[in-house]
């Protein structure tokens, strides 16, 4: 995916901030883990309007935020544990947004040793919490979010910082840690979609816009204002067309439906270009391949996030 352009010609076009996209209010979640596991005061971090929550209540989007993130709380085994891969980061008068990839532990002598990998991601969506395991971690993400504008083009500021690891780390939690060939790419994915739900509550859509941007290079200074083009219809003949950008990621996504069930997304389709969409999928993250794949020491920063019409 080509920079359309990066602090030029922004003018020439009408830039909508994202709700909370310029990253400068979090709800600061304060939660004691399990004493069995340290005991220890977590911060848990959401971007929506400044707020300190204490306790471990589960989270549900505030004050008209779309986003979610891999922050989450989660009781296993009657284990409270938290995971923060997410954080604000003091940039100028105000925050940006962190996203690291890192590795998380919960050892506790005959009861339960998990080892995760655990890449940063914000998402507009919400995640169901608490998480009771580490399988199927899709299903605890309702992804997207009702949209039916058409914009041309995303934009926001961002700083990559990359591992020096040729290969990924495959960590689940219940199998040994394996290596997973290819480079870790943060990536930036957006996805416009029509979608529809048949009389079992089975949801299918198509997609009507596609922008998936992958980084492979550390940029030690901030790009401000880089602004990728929307691509509609049917793209497998454009010049800018990679096969990774047909799938919303590397694992099915889901989302909740009139039953209120969470079930797959089935994208069936691609949507023609004057097809209206109903729903905005919109991740960044700091490793491309999906739950539990990547490498430690890979991060981005994300800031200042608008549509372009």
């Amino acid at each position: 995916m080509a920079l359309l352009w990066s602090g030029r010609g922004v003018a020439q076009s009408h830039a909508e901030p994202i709700a909370f996209g310029d990253m400068d209010q979090w709800i600061d979640r304060q939660i004691e883990e399990s004493g069995i596991i340290g005991g220890e005061l977590k911060h848990v971090y959401a971007i929506g309007p400044t707020e300190t929550i204490v306790g471990d209540e589960p989270y549900v989007n505030k004050g008209g935020s779309p986003w979610a993130s891999s922050n989450v709380m989660a009781k296993v085994a009657g284990i409270t544990k938290t995971q923060t891969s997410v954080f604000p980061e003091k940039r100028g008068d105000g925050y940006c947004a962190r996203l690291d990839t890192r590795m998380e532990s919960v050892k506790v002598l005959g009861l339960v040793n998990i080892t995760v990998l655990a890449a940063g991601s914000m998402f507009a969506g919400e995640m169901h919490e608490p998480i009771r395991g580490t399988k199927n971690p899709q299903k605890m993400i309702n992804s997207g979010i009702p949209f039916t504008k058409k914009p041309v083009a995303i934009q926001f500021d961002y700083k990559v910082k990359m591992s020096e690891r040729e290969k990924r780390i495959r960590a689940t939690g219940f199998s040994r840690i394996t290596d997973v060939d290819g480079k870790d790419y943060p990536a930036v994915i957006l996805l416009l979609q029509k979608r529809w739900e048949d009389e079992e509550g089975n949801i299918y859509a198509k997609r009507i816009g596609t922008m998936v941007v992958r980084y492979d290079k550390t940029t030690p200074d901030w790009t401000n204002n880089a602004t990728y083009e929307i691509m509609y219809g049917d793209i497998t003949g454009n010049p800018a067309y990679k096969a990774h950008m047909m799938r919303l990621q590397v694992e099915e996504r889901y989302a909740v439906n009139s039953k209120g069930e969470s079930v797959p997304i089935h994208e069936v389709a691609w949507g023609a270009k004057e097809d209206t969409p109903t729903h905005m999928v919109l991740q960044f993250t700091s490793s491309h391949g999906g739950a539990y794949i990547g490498s430690p020491g890979n991060s981005l920063w994300i800031d200042n996030v608008k549509l372009v019409y």
